[in-house]
């Protein structure tokens, strides 16, 4: 069995880790988590604020993981709805950017960048926000916001009411449930393929789409308003039946947009050599556009 490190922090202090370390594990209540991708380097933990219980750091192996003696990532969800936590915690990781990285947060935020491994994040009521992973992402929330950017993997977000945020995606799917929360994804034109897939209750869903994407459209909602900014593409405006179908190029990828009253918009980003100094988003007052039914 590999050899075990353990450390109990009750004040802000620093550690820099010996070994390899090739997967984070990090709870955190309130306060919040900053977790950094590097290529050189050891693994290096700074506290700069405690409040409450200690943390507990334990290095097993290839795996640091940072939490409570009462709490871990795997019982998370069980702390939603307390009020008294009673507890803080500021922190911030540095890891190989090679690193698997899991997260779990209630009432914290936490910051994940530069992250080549696959990163998975759970949050109560924290926000999250990724910059820079081309690993695969997870992140299941129930009221925090998530907010990423130039993520190149494969992206699965599950949510109840906070908003989701994907901006410059370049990777593979990209697959979104939510409740009541926001949806907006923003593909990169460097995209290989497209393939999303989104469903929402309530929330609104609004997609930008590369002028040069490739895929087959089936964007619908029962109730709720829709827009669409590709003129080759077949607008169905009608009450209880409004969609969005057709086939963007040779159909090679897939967009599936699914919402019951929340307003669906399909979006077309600036091409390439876009000299426009617009961001390319259109006005959110435009009336639907396409082959209308």
């Amino acid at each position: 069995m590999p050899a075990e490190s353990e450390w109990t922090l009750s004040a802000p202090e620093k550690i820099v880790f010996e070994g390899p370390v090739t997967a984070l594990d990090v709870s955190i209540v309130n306060g919040t988590v900053n977790v950094v991708g590097t290529d050189g380097g050891p693994a290096r933990l700074e506290l700069t604020a405690l409040d409450g219980p200690p943390l507990k750091v334990v290095q097993q192996g290839g795996t640091l993981t940072v939490g409570y003696e009462d709490l871990s990532r795997k019982t998370l969800l069980g702390w939603f709805g307390r009020k008294n936590w009673n507890r803080s915690a500021d922190v911030t990781l540095t890891v190989p950017a090679t690193a698997g990285v899991k997260v779990g947060i209630v009432g914290a935020s936490a910051v994940v960048s530069g992250i080549a491994g696959d990163t998975k994040v759970a949050g109560v009521s924290g926000d999250t926000t990724l910059v820079g992973i081309t690993g695969d992402v997870h992140t299941e929330t129930v009221s925090g916001r998530v907010e990423a950017q130039r993520l190149g993997g494969d992206v699965r977000c599950n949510g109840v009411s906070g908003d989701l945020t994907l901006v410059e995606c370049s990777g593979g799917r990209v697959k979104a449930d939510s409740v009541s929360g926001n949806v907006v994804i923003d593909l990169s034109p460097a995209t290989p393929a497209v393939d999303v897939a989104v469903t929402t209750v309530s929330g609104e869903v609004a997609v930008r789409l590369p002028s040069s994407a490739d895929a087959a459209v089936d964007a619908g909602t029962t109730v709720g308003p829709i827009s669409c900014s590709f003129p080759e593409l077949w607008v169905k405006d009608q009450f209880g039946a409004r969609n969005i179908t057709g086939r963007l190029g040779a159909g090679r990828g897939r967009i599936k947009v699914t919402s019951v009253s929340g307003a669906v918009a399909l979006l077309e980003g600036p091409v390439l050599d876009d000299t426009d100094d617009t961001d390319g988003w259109a006005d959110d007052d435009a009336p639907a556009q396409g082959k209308v039914l």
